[in-house]
């Protein structure tokens, strides 16, 4: 029996992002969090729709 991905989450997605950026996991565990979120299902949606960012990146 083949398994069923969920659908990616965002609200995790974000959350994930935030704790690495504030110190509060490790690398390892924010991978980890960000694959089990969906990452890759969103950047794949976003590269076949087309996508390209916006916003300037800061320096």
């Amino acid at each position: 029996m083949a398994f069923d991905r969920p659908a990616p989450d965002l609200q995790k997605l974000v959350i994930a992002w935030e704790q690495f950026e504030a110190g509060q996991e490790a690398p390892g565990k924010v991978l980890a969090n960000l694959k089990t979120a969906g990452l890759a299902e969103v950047l794949r949606e976003l590269v076949d729709r087309g996508w390209t960012p916006t916003i300037t990146p800061q320096p």
